[in-house]
Protein backbone atom coordinates (compact mmCIF):
# COMPACT_ATOMS: atom_id res chain seq x y z
CA UNK A 1 0.00 0.00 0.00
CA UNK A 2 1.46 3.40 -1.20
CA UNK A 3 2.94 5.56 2.27
CA UNK A 4 -0.17 7.98 1.95
CA UNK A 5 -3.11 5.27 1.36
CA UNK A 6 -1.32 3.97 5.04
CA UNK A 7 -1.31 7.36 6.59
CA UNK A 8 -4.64 8.13 6.02
CA UNK A 9 -6.13 4.82 7.01
CA UNK A 10 -3.99 5.45 10.03
CA UNK A 11 -5.56 8.97 10.44
CA UNK A 12 -9.23 7.89 10.11
CA UNK A 13 -8.77 5.41 12.57
CA UNK A 14 -7.79 8.06 14.88
CA UNK A 15 -10.72 10.35 13.93
CA UNK A 16 -13.28 7.92 15.01
CA UNK A 17 -11.92 6.72 17.86
CA UNK A 18 -11.72 10.35 19.39
CA UNK A 19 -14.96 10.88 18.06
CA UNK A 20 -16.75 8.63 20.19
CA UNK A 21 -15.23 10.28 23.46
CA UNK A 22 -16.24 14.13 22.06
CA UNK A 23 -20.45 15.03 23.09
CA UNK A 24 -21.34 16.85 19.98
CA UNK A 25 -22.89 20.43 21.27
CA UNK A 26 -26.33 20.06 20.74
CA UNK A 27 -29.51 22.88 20.78
CA UNK A 28 -29.31 21.90 25.37
CA UNK A 29 -25.83 22.45 25.55
CA UNK A 30 -26.23 25.64 23.35
CA UNK A 31 -29.18 27.29 25.35
CA UNK A 32 -26.90 26.45 28.78
CA UNK A 33 -23.98 28.45 27.24
CA UNK A 34 -26.31 31.27 26.84
CA UNK A 35 -27.72 31.09 30.21
CA UNK A 36 -24.67 31.16 31.70
CA UNK A 37 -23.34 34.35 30.34
CA UNK A 38 -27.29 36.00 30.16
CA UNK A 39 -26.44 35.79 34.32
CA UNK A 40 -22.61 37.07 33.94
CA UNK A 41 -24.28 40.37 32.13
CA UNK A 42 -27.03 40.37 35.01
CA UNK A 43 -24.83 39.81 37.56
CA UNK A 44 -22.48 42.90 36.22
CA UNK A 45 -25.64 45.05 35.28
CA UNK A 46 -26.62 44.63 38.86
CA UNK A 47 -23.64 45.67 40.27
CA UNK A 48 -23.52 48.33 38.46
CA UNK A 49 -27.62 49.39 39.38
CA UNK A 50 -26.21 49.14 43.11
CA UNK A 51 -23.74 51.52 42.77
CA UNK A 52 -25.83 53.89 41.41
CA UNK A 53 -28.60 53.67 44.01
CA UNK A 54 -26.02 53.89 47.19
CA UNK A 55 -26.17 57.62 47.14
CA UNK A 56 -30.38 57.99 47.06
CA UNK A 57 -30.41 55.03 49.49
CA UNK A 58 -27.67 56.96 51.95
CA UNK A 59 -30.30 59.67 51.42
CA UNK A 60 -33.47 58.68 52.57
CA UNK A 61 -31.74 57.50 55.14
CA UNK A 62 -30.42 60.65 56.43
CA UNK A 63 -34.05 62.10 56.00
CA UNK A 64 -35.54 59.92 57.72
CA UNK A 65 -37.80 58.88 55.01
CA UNK A 66 -38.67 55.31 54.01
CA UNK A 67 -37.79 54.43 50.46
CA UNK A 68 -41.04 53.28 48.41
CA UNK A 69 -42.31 49.76 48.89
CA UNK A 70 -39.68 48.87 51.71
CA UNK A 71 -39.44 44.81 52.43
CA UNK A 72 -39.70 44.06 56.59
CA UNK A 73 -36.58 44.13 58.37
CA UNK A 74 -35.76 41.55 60.82
CA UNK A 75 -34.23 42.55 63.89
CA UNK A 76 -30.53 41.44 63.13
CA UNK A 77 -26.88 42.91 64.70
CA UNK A 78 -26.44 44.59 61.30
CA UNK A 79 -29.78 46.02 61.29
CA UNK A 80 -28.62 48.75 64.02
CA UNK A 81 -26.03 49.30 61.73
CA UNK A 82 -25.47 52.95 60.96
CA UNK A 83 -26.36 54.24 57.13
CA UNK A 84 -23.13 56.34 56.83
CA UNK A 85 -20.39 54.70 54.89
CA UNK A 86 -17.27 53.85 56.78
CA UNK A 87 -13.90 54.95 55.81
CA UNK A 88 -12.44 51.61 54.71
CA UNK A 89 -11.81 50.87 51.06
CA UNK A 90 -14.58 47.64 50.66
CA UNK A 91 -17.65 48.97 48.81
CA UNK A 92 -19.67 48.24 51.92
CA UNK A 93 -18.78 48.46 55.76
CA UNK A 94 -19.45 45.23 57.50
CA UNK A 95 -21.70 44.38 60.04
CA UNK A 96 -19.26 45.02 62.81
CA UNK A 97 -17.46 48.23 61.48
CA UNK A 98 -20.94 49.74 61.36
CA UNK A 99 -21.94 48.70 64.84
CA UNK A 100 -19.05 50.37 66.08
CA UNK A 101 -18.30 53.31 64.08
CA UNK A 102 -17.78 56.72 66.35
CA UNK A 103 -18.04 59.91 66.27
CA UNK A 104 -14.82 62.77 66.40
CA UNK A 105 -14.70 62.17 70.53
CA UNK A 106 -14.97 58.16 70.12
CA UNK A 107 -18.83 57.89 70.91
CA UNK A 108 -20.79 55.61 69.57
CA UNK A 109 -22.84 57.20 65.96
CA UNK A 110 -26.67 57.42 67.22
CA UNK A 111 -27.59 58.11 64.05
CA UNK A 112 -30.49 55.47 63.47
CA UNK A 113 -32.73 55.66 60.59
CA UNK A 114 -36.48 54.94 60.68
CA UNK A 115 -36.37 51.44 59.09
CA UNK A 116 -34.03 50.79 62.14
CA UNK A 117 -36.18 51.83 64.62
CA UNK A 118 -38.88 49.88 63.35
CA UNK A 119 -36.90 46.72 62.75
CA UNK A 120 -36.65 45.26 66.52
CA UNK A 121 -37.45 46.64 69.81
CA UNK A 122 -37.20 49.55 71.94
CA UNK A 123 -37.72 50.95 75.09
CA UNK A 124 -40.20 53.05 75.41
CA UNK A 125 -40.42 55.71 78.55
CA UNK A 126 -44.07 55.71 80.11
CA UNK A 127 -47.34 58.04 78.76
CA UNK A 128 -49.14 59.75 81.57
CA UNK A 129 -50.50 57.72 84.29
CA UNK A 130 -54.47 56.95 82.76
CA UNK A 131 -52.95 57.34 79.00
CA UNK A 132 -53.66 52.81 78.76
CA UNK A 133 -50.37 52.61 75.96
CA UNK A 134 -47.65 49.91 76.14
CA UNK A 135 -44.49 51.25 76.74
CA UNK A 136 -41.16 49.53 78.25
CA UNK A 137 -40.00 47.17 75.53
CA UNK A 138 -42.21 47.79 72.86
CA UNK A 139 -42.37 47.42 68.99
CA UNK A 140 -42.54 50.64 67.23
CA UNK A 141 -45.01 50.72 63.74
CA UNK A 142 -44.74 52.57 60.70
CA UNK A 143 -48.65 52.65 60.61
CA UNK A 144 -51.40 53.68 62.65
CA UNK A 145 -53.04 51.06 64.20
CA UNK A 146 -55.59 50.97 67.50
CA UNK A 147 -53.07 51.38 70.21
CA UNK A 148 -49.98 50.84 68.50
CA UNK A 149 -46.86 53.08 69.12
CA UNK A 150 -46.60 54.62 65.85
CA UNK A 151 -43.54 56.33 64.88
CA UNK A 152 -44.49 59.67 63.23
CA UNK A 153 -41.34 61.81 62.73
CA UNK A 154 -37.39 61.70 63.25
CA UNK A 155 -34.43 63.66 63.49
CA UNK A 156 -30.91 63.81 64.56
CA UNK A 157 -28.10 65.76 66.42
CA UNK A 158 -25.85 65.99 69.19
CA UNK A 159 -28.01 66.52 72.42
CA UNK A 160 -25.89 65.41 74.83
CA UNK A 161 -22.26 67.00 73.85
CA UNK A 162 -20.16 63.63 73.49
CA UNK A 163 -19.52 64.75 69.76
CA UNK A 164 -21.30 62.11 68.13
CA UNK A 165 -24.95 62.19 66.69
CA UNK A 166 -27.85 61.20 68.62
CA UNK A 167 -31.69 60.82 67.10
CA UNK A 168 -34.68 62.27 68.85
CA UNK A 169 -37.92 60.46 67.65
CA UNK A 170 -41.75 61.67 67.51
CA UNK A 171 -43.73 58.53 68.40
CA UNK A 172 -47.80 58.61 69.31
CA UNK A 173 -50.02 55.63 70.72
CA UNK A 174 -52.94 55.71 68.41
CA UNK A 175 -56.37 55.77 69.68
CA UNK A 176 -59.23 56.31 67.45
CA UNK A 177 -57.99 59.08 65.19
CA UNK A 178 -55.73 60.70 67.98
CA UNK A 179 -53.83 59.35 71.39
CA UNK A 180 -50.90 60.36 73.40
CA UNK A 181 -47.80 61.31 71.88
CA UNK A 182 -44.44 61.55 73.49
CA UNK A 183 -40.56 62.89 72.06
CA UNK A 184 -37.85 60.45 72.50
CA UNK A 185 -34.41 60.49 72.10
CA UNK A 186 -32.21 57.25 71.40
CA UNK A 187 -28.14 56.49 70.90
CA UNK A 188 -26.15 53.59 70.21
CA UNK A 189 -24.53 51.69 72.88
CA UNK A 190 -20.50 50.18 72.39
CA UNK A 191 -21.45 47.36 70.88
CA UNK A 192 -24.28 49.15 68.24
CA UNK A 193 -27.67 48.02 70.31
CA UNK A 194 -30.30 51.15 69.75
CA UNK A 195 -30.74 52.68 73.72
CA UNK A 196 -33.13 55.17 75.21
CA UNK A 197 -31.37 57.84 76.50
CA UNK A 198 -34.77 59.49 77.81
CA UNK A 199 -38.19 61.18 77.29
CA UNK A 200 -37.87 64.82 75.88
CA UNK A 201 -41.55 66.06 76.38
CA UNK A 202 -45.24 64.38 75.86
CA UNK A 203 -48.71 65.38 75.74
CA UNK A 204 -50.69 65.70 78.53
CA UNK A 205 -54.04 65.47 79.46
CA UNK A 206 -54.53 69.78 80.04
CA UNK A 207 -51.77 71.28 77.76
CA UNK A 208 -50.15 70.39 75.81
CA UNK A 209 -52.54 67.55 73.88
CA UNK A 210 -50.60 67.87 70.65
CA UNK A 211 -47.21 67.76 69.58
CA UNK A 212 -46.56 68.86 66.06
CA UNK A 213 -42.81 68.74 64.95
CA UNK A 214 -39.14 68.42 66.06
CA UNK A 215 -35.80 69.83 65.41
CA UNK A 216 -32.46 69.22 66.78
CA UNK A 217 -30.16 72.70 66.59
CA UNK A 218 -26.59 72.81 66.56
CA UNK A 219 -26.14 73.42 70.23
CA UNK A 220 -28.03 70.15 70.99
CA UNK A 221 -31.45 71.95 72.39
CA UNK A 222 -34.16 69.81 71.30
CA UNK A 223 -37.32 72.17 69.96
CA UNK A 224 -40.98 70.77 70.08
CA UNK A 225 -43.79 72.41 68.60
CA UNK A 226 -46.56 71.74 70.63
CA UNK A 227 -50.42 72.83 70.33
CA UNK A 228 -52.73 73.65 73.25
CA UNK A 229 -55.54 71.32 71.69
CA UNK A 230 -55.25 68.27 69.84
CA UNK A 231 -57.47 68.35 65.99
CA UNK A 232 -60.74 65.32 66.19
CA UNK A 233 -64.44 65.71 67.34
CA UNK A 234 -64.68 68.54 64.85
CA UNK A 235 -61.84 71.03 66.13
CA UNK A 236 -59.59 71.76 62.64
CA UNK A 237 -55.84 72.18 63.58
CA UNK A 238 -55.27 75.42 62.47
CA UNK A 239 -57.80 76.02 65.99
CA UNK A 240 -54.69 75.20 68.33
CA UNK A 241 -52.30 77.56 69.51
CA UNK A 242 -48.76 76.22 68.64
CA UNK A 243 -45.50 77.09 70.11
CA UNK A 244 -41.92 75.89 69.90
CA UNK A 245 -40.35 74.87 73.18
CA UNK A 246 -36.94 73.95 73.41
CA UNK A 247 -35.56 71.43 76.17
CA UNK A 248 -31.77 70.38 76.82
CA UNK A 249 -30.54 67.10 78.41
CA UNK A 250 -28.86 67.66 81.60
CA UNK A 251 -27.23 64.49 81.68
CA UNK A 252 -30.28 62.79 83.60
CA UNK A 253 -33.06 64.72 81.96
CA UNK A 254 -34.76 66.65 79.57
CA UNK A 255 -35.85 70.44 80.79
CA UNK A 256 -37.33 72.92 79.01
CA UNK A 257 -35.33 76.08 78.45
CA UNK A 258 -36.62 78.27 75.88
CA UNK A 259 -40.26 79.38 74.92
CA UNK A 260 -43.47 79.59 76.63
CA UNK A 261 -44.66 77.35 79.23
CA UNK A 262 -48.52 78.10 79.37
CA UNK A 263 -51.03 78.62 76.70
CA UNK A 264 -53.39 81.90 76.50
CA UNK A 265 -57.39 80.80 76.65
CA UNK A 266 -57.90 79.16 73.22
CA UNK A 267 -61.07 81.42 72.24
CA UNK A 268 -63.04 78.34 70.14
CA UNK A 269 -63.18 76.68 73.26
CA UNK A 270 -66.72 78.59 74.08
CA UNK A 271 -69.90 76.86 73.63
CA UNK A 272 -72.67 79.39 73.87
CA UNK A 273 -76.08 78.02 74.32
CA UNK A 274 -78.93 80.17 74.28
CA UNK A 275 -82.73 80.02 75.01
CA UNK A 276 -84.94 82.43 74.17
CA UNK A 277 -88.57 83.01 75.35
CA UNK A 278 -91.15 84.73 72.68
CA UNK A 279 -92.33 88.22 72.67
CA UNK A 280 -96.25 88.64 74.08
CA UNK A 281 -97.18 92.78 73.35
CA UNK A 282 -99.80 94.34 75.51
CA UNK A 283 -101.03 97.91 74.73
CA UNK A 284 -99.91 100.49 77.44
CA UNK A 285 -102.08 103.82 78.10
CA UNK A 286 -100.13 105.99 76.24
CA UNK A 287 -101.14 103.33 73.33
CA UNK A 288 -98.11 102.29 72.45
CA UNK A 289 -97.67 98.14 72.79
CA UNK A 290 -94.52 96.78 74.64
CA UNK A 291 -93.34 93.09 76.04
CA UNK A 292 -90.57 91.86 76.95
CA UNK A 293 -88.16 88.66 76.12
CA UNK A 294 -86.03 86.32 78.22
CA UNK A 295 -82.63 85.63 76.96
CA UNK A 296 -80.39 83.10 78.90
CA UNK A 297 -77.01 82.95 77.09
CA UNK A 298 -74.70 80.02 78.83
CA UNK A 299 -71.13 78.88 78.72
CA UNK A 300 -71.12 75.00 78.01
CA UNK A 301 -67.53 74.95 77.08
CA UNK A 302 -64.08 74.78 78.82
CA UNK A 303 -62.95 77.90 78.03
CA UNK A 304 -63.83 81.58 78.39
CA UNK A 305 -65.34 83.57 75.37
CA UNK A 306 -63.60 87.08 75.64
CA UNK A 307 -66.68 88.91 74.38
CA UNK A 308 -70.61 87.83 73.54
CA UNK A 309 -72.62 88.87 70.98
CA UNK A 310 -76.41 88.93 70.86
CA UNK A 311 -78.76 89.83 68.04
CA UNK A 312 -82.56 89.68 67.88
CA UNK A 313 -83.98 90.46 63.86
CA UNK A 314 -87.11 92.02 64.67
CA UNK A 315 -89.17 93.94 63.14
CA UNK A 316 -87.98 97.63 63.06
CA UNK A 317 -90.84 98.72 64.50
CA UNK A 318 -89.92 97.50 67.94
CA UNK A 319 -87.29 99.43 69.71
CA UNK A 320 -85.16 98.32 73.36
CA UNK A 321 -87.31 99.56 76.17
CA UNK A 322 -86.45 99.25 79.66
CA UNK A 323 -83.45 99.12 82.19
CA UNK A 324 -83.01 95.08 81.06
CA UNK A 325 -80.73 96.47 78.31
CA UNK A 326 -78.16 97.85 80.84
CA UNK A 327 -75.68 95.12 80.53
CA UNK A 328 -74.96 96.33 77.18
CA UNK A 329 -71.97 97.28 76.20
CA UNK A 330 -73.09 99.52 73.42
CA UNK A 331 -76.31 101.40 73.34
CA UNK A 332 -78.90 99.10 71.41
CA UNK A 333 -81.89 102.18 71.05
CA UNK A 334 -79.22 103.86 68.66
CA UNK A 335 -78.45 100.68 66.62
CA UNK A 336 -79.72 99.46 62.99
CA UNK A 337 -81.83 96.23 62.65
CA UNK A 338 -80.97 93.27 64.00
CA UNK A 339 -81.41 94.96 67.74
CA UNK A 340 -77.69 93.90 68.91
CA UNK A 341 -76.03 93.94 72.58
CA UNK A 342 -72.70 93.53 73.25
CA UNK A 343 -71.76 91.54 76.13
CA UNK A 344 -68.81 91.31 78.13
CA UNK A 345 -66.67 88.15 79.50
CA UNK A 346 -68.62 84.92 80.05
CA UNK A 347 -66.38 82.38 81.38
CA UNK A 348 -66.94 78.65 81.44
CA UNK A 349 -70.23 77.49 83.13
CA UNK A 350 -71.09 80.93 83.40
CA UNK A 351 -74.53 82.55 81.99
CA UNK A 352 -75.97 86.24 80.78
CA UNK A 353 -79.89 85.79 82.20
CA UNK A 354 -81.75 89.32 80.39
CA UNK A 355 -84.59 90.62 80.25
CA UNK A 356 -84.94 92.57 77.67
CA UNK A 357 -88.00 95.23 77.13
CA UNK A 358 -89.69 95.94 73.72
CA UNK A 359 -91.99 98.89 72.66
CA UNK A 360 -93.81 99.68 69.36
CA UNK A 361 -94.99 103.69 69.06
CA UNK A 362 -98.89 104.49 69.63
CA UNK A 363 -100.62 104.09 66.13
CA UNK A 364 -97.82 101.39 64.72
CA UNK A 365 -99.02 98.11 63.76
CA UNK A 366 -96.23 95.09 64.72
CA UNK A 367 -98.63 92.19 63.43
CA UNK A 368 -97.61 89.18 64.54
CA UNK A 369 -94.57 86.65 62.90
CA UNK A 370 -91.37 85.13 63.86
CA UNK A 371 -87.86 86.16 64.50
CA UNK A 372 -84.36 84.91 64.88
CA UNK A 373 -82.43 85.34 68.37
CA UNK A 374 -78.44 85.00 67.92
CA UNK A 375 -75.64 85.00 70.10
CA UNK A 376 -71.75 84.45 69.38
CA UNK A 377 -68.36 84.55 70.97
CA UNK A 378 -65.76 87.13 70.26
CA UNK A 379 -62.52 87.19 71.10
CA UNK A 380 -60.04 90.13 72.64
CA UNK A 381 -60.16 91.90 69.01
CA UNK A 382 -63.98 91.35 68.85
CA UNK A 383 -63.91 89.32 65.95
CA UNK A 384 -66.61 86.38 66.17
CA UNK A 385 -64.89 82.94 66.59
CA UNK A 386 -66.47 79.75 65.36
CA UNK A 387 -67.88 77.20 67.75
CA UNK A 388 -67.26 73.43 67.35
CA UNK A 389 -71.17 73.14 68.09
CA UNK A 390 -72.87 75.52 66.49
CA UNK A 391 -76.35 74.90 65.91
CA UNK A 392 -77.54 75.57 69.85
CA UNK A 393 -76.26 79.62 68.81
CA UNK A 394 -79.58 80.29 67.46
CA UNK A 395 -83.65 79.81 68.60
CA UNK A 396 -86.64 81.24 66.47
CA UNK A 397 -89.25 82.90 69.00
CA UNK A 398 -92.51 84.32 67.95
CA UNK A 399 -93.99 87.51 68.42
CA UNK A 400 -97.63 88.55 68.50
Amino acid sequence: MPEQEVLATEFARYRQAVMTEIEVPGPAAVRRAVRRRRRSHLAAGATAALTLLAGPVVGYAALDRPAPGPTPVEPTPSATASPSPTASGSGSPSPSSATTSAGPTGAPDGRISRAQLLAGPVTLPTWHVDAGCPNGRVRLTGEAGWETNTLLALDTGDIDGDGAAETVALVQCVRGTGGPQQVVAFDRDRSGRIVTVGQVTRTMRERPQWLIALDVRDDGVVRVQVGDIAPGGGWPGDWSQRQWRGHRWDGRSFGQVSGPTAFAPNPHEANLVLTATDLLLATAPDGSRAGTVTVRIRNAGTGPAAYVALRLDLPSALRPDGDGWAPCRNTPATTSQPVGCDLGRLDAGAEFQLTLGLRAAAGVTVGRGTADVDARPMDARFTVVEEVYEADNVVRIDYR
